[in-house]
This record gives C-alpha cells, structure tokens and sequence, in this order.
C-alpha cells in the first residue's frame, strides 16, 4: 500500500482542512497498512483470480515440517496449474509481500502477514461449516484475546450485537404469536445453544485478562442477554402450549388448524392455484367510482324509486351434526410432573423435582411450580394447582452440574401436613 498515492485519495473523501491522521477511526487502519495492503492485493480481481491466489497460498503456508519451497517444488506441486497463470499468481504475492524470495538461496517463503492472513481465514473457513458458526466464531475470537492478554473491546462488541441480533429475533417471534414463527425460533434456539453454552464458559475466564472498564461494562452485558436467550427456552414453552389450548380440531379425526396450514406450507404454488380454481371470482374494481360516494348514492335511490320493496330473510339454517370435542393432550413434562407431586410423602428439594432431560423442560417444569396454590385457573392446569404442597425458597444456588443445568434456586417442596405439624 503506497502511502503517498493514499494520502492524495483519502483527502478526497474528507472534508475542507481535515487530515486522514487526526481522525481518530481512520487512524489505526492507517497504521495496519502493510497488514491491509496484504489483504487487498489477495482479494482485489475477479473471484476466480482471488480463489486460486488463496489456494497457492495455502497450500505453501500448509508445510510446516518444511516451510521452504524451491520453484521446482512449487511447479511439481501445483502441476494441475498453468505454467503461466502460476507465475503471475507468485508475482503478485511477492509483489505485494505475501511471500518472500531469498534471490541467495533462491527459496519461496511465506511472509509474516502471509501466515498472519492465512490463520484469520483458516478460523472462518472452520466455523462456516457449523450451523449458526458465527457465534462460535466471536466467541473464539473473545477467548483467543482473552489468553494472549490482546483482547479487543471490538472483538466484545461484535459479540454483544450478534446476541442482541438473536434476542430481537427472539422477541419478534413471541410478539408475532405465529406458531410457525415460534417454533423456527426454538429450533433456533437450540442450534445456538452450544454456542451459548461456551461463549459462557468464555465470558466466566475473562476475571484473569486484565479489561478495563469499558470491556468489563461489555462483559456484563454479553452476561445479562445470554440470561435472557436462555430463558427464552420456558417462554416458547409457554407460547406454544397457549396456541395448542387455541387450537381448532376439525371434523372427528383430530386434523387441527396447526396441521393444515403446516400442510399448505409446503405445497408448491401450482398446487396452491389448482386448489383455488373454480372457488375464487375475480371482481373488477372501478377505480373512476368512489365507493362510498356510490354506496349513498344507491342507498338514496333505493329508499326513493322502491318504497315498498321486499325485504329477504336469511333462510333457516340447515341440520349439521356437532363434531364432539376432542380433548388435547396436556405436555408430558406437565403429567409427569402432577403425577409426581401427587404421591408425594416427603420434602423433596427443587433440584430433584424440576431438573431432567433438557434445559428447556427443566425450565418449563421450574414455572409450573408457581401455579401451586393458584385458584384462579385454567382445568388442564387445575390438578397441579390442587396438590396440598408448600414451596419453601431459599437464598442461596444449589450446585446441580447435570440435565444441562448447572445452579438453580435451593428450594423444597413440602406435603402441607408435614408442614403444618406443630412441634409436640
């Protein structure tokens, strides 16, 4: 990167009297230009130009055991290439010191910025092949900073955006009250949840990397949205079992509205317009007529031109038989659960009851145990809510370390005639 041709066409994007250096967001890629030069003379040019310049580069950064590489060796090796395009590809890595030639040994190797270039591109190369990397990617990022004592609050604040990103996109699902949407959001959900899981475990290293106070404000932030990603886990949950209660059955085969437009979803659109051939009619619309100015005006002559005209009625409606109601099925973490507490003798602790399976249904189970005592609820709920059982909370997190739950609440159930035993 020159820096007398940048200098001439930074001035022409900045305003009268300013100078490139004394801006304070221009200034440190002003003094990365040997890392950018690099970057740009690997990636400017066609796409094919720019893949087969990163393939080259590759494969010479790739021998470790043996970091050299003679023109021999690089025309042995990349003989699938043509001589020529091979030679202007080397060129232009030497050119731009990607790789150095010693012209004494008469040796290619790759340049610190090469291999500096080479390393950024193998991590995103490794996380574009997992579901969701991008989060596993900035967390990587954070960790990687973090255990070198270079962590970059920009590295922090990707992280905090992307987050923020997903809890939007989470919140939108719950507020559409579509069940499509707010079960593409679970799915979400859990496919990030292993990312989550470790940009955690990065977060919890970070007392021993030295931030400064802006970093550890960012910490605490990343810290407080996964809280609420991980909870939205119970109030899926939650959405979901309220539509099923919403839910309308037809006919006797328990075929619900849910199934058919899931059904609909993925029919192709010919299959669509066949189903609506012969049952739509197409009206044309007047555009040159006010429809309301049209309404009065026909409402007007039909009250003036036919005083006595006849009035219709609606003809009696016709004998239908009534499907009976097909009773839903209430969620299994909900039976288990009132079954459970139904035959309980003893205290049980919280940890014992609610953790089990995933996340997910520890955290619906964990919600279900506030109905206990409820009056004012719905029947499929009622049986819980009935139990004679008293929830004592502690102050303290209990260790759990099993069911995807680490702490929860200390707390106890207890039968109210144990409870409610007076010492003798």
């Amino acid at each position: 990167m020159q820096a007398s041709g940048d200098d001439a066409s930074l001035a022409e994007f900045l305003a009268p009297g300013l100078i490139a250096e004394d801006i304070p967001p221009l200034f440190p890629l002003l003094a990365a230009r040997p890392l950018i030069g690099a970057l740009i003379a690997l990636f400017r040019g066609g796409d094919e130009e720019v893949l087969i310049r990163l393939m080259v580069l590759r494969e010479v950064g790739l021998r470790a055991d043996a970091p050299e590489w003679t023109p021999r060796e690089l025309e042995s090796h990349f003989a699938y290439l043509s001589q020529t395009k091979l030679n202007t590809v080397l060129a232009r890595l030497r050119e731009h010191a990607l790789l150095l030639w010693d012209s004494e040994r008469r040796v290619y190797q790759l340049s610190t910025e090469g291999r500096m270039v080479l390393s950024a591109l193998s991590n995103l190369l490794a996380f574009n092949l997992e579901t969701d990397g991008e989060l596993g990617f900035l967390a990587a990022q954070v960790a990687a900073g973090a255990a070198v004592g270079k962590l970059a609050p920009e590295a922090l604040s990707h992280l905090l955006a992307r987050l923020g990103e997903l809890e939007e996109e989470f919140a939108q699902a719950v507020a559409s009250g579509s069940e499509f949407r707010l079960r593409a959001a679970q799915s979400k959900l859990a496919s990030v949840q292993q990312w989550l899981d470790r940009a955690n475990a990065v977060m919890k290293n970070l007392a021993d990397a030295g931030l400064d106070d802006d970093s550890w404000r960012l910490a605490q932030s990343i810290g407080q949205r996964q809280s609420r990603l991980l909870r939205m886990a119970s109030v899926f949950q939650r959405e979901l079992a309220a539509i099923a209660r919403q839910q309308v059955h037809l006919s006797q085969g328990g075929l619900s509205t849910s199934e058919l437009a899931a059904w609909l979803k993925n029919q192709s659109l010919d299959q669509l317009a066949a189903f609506a051939e012969k049952c739509l009619a197409t009206t044309p619309e007047c555009c040159f007529v006010l429809p309301d100015v049209m309404l009065d005006n026909t409402e007007e002559f039909i009250a003036r031109e036919q005083p006595n005209r006849k009035t219709s009625a609606m003809p009696a409606p016709a004998e239908i038989e009534y499907t009976r109601d097909i009773p839903l099925e209430p969620p299994r973490e909900l039976v288990e659960l009132t079954r459970m507490l139904a035959a309980l003798n003893a205290s049980i602790s919280v940890a014992e009851t609610v953790v089990g399976g995933s996340f997910g249904s520890a955290s619906y189970r964990l919600s279900l145990l506030a109905l206990i005592g409820e009056t004012n609820i719905g029947p499929e709920l009622s049986p819980l809510a009935d139990l004679p059982l008293t929830l004592q909370w502690g102050d303290d997190l209990q260790a759990v370390g099993r069911g995807e739950v680490a702490r929860i609440s200390a707390g106890r159930i207890l039968p109210q005639e144990n409870n409610d035993k007076s010492p003798a």
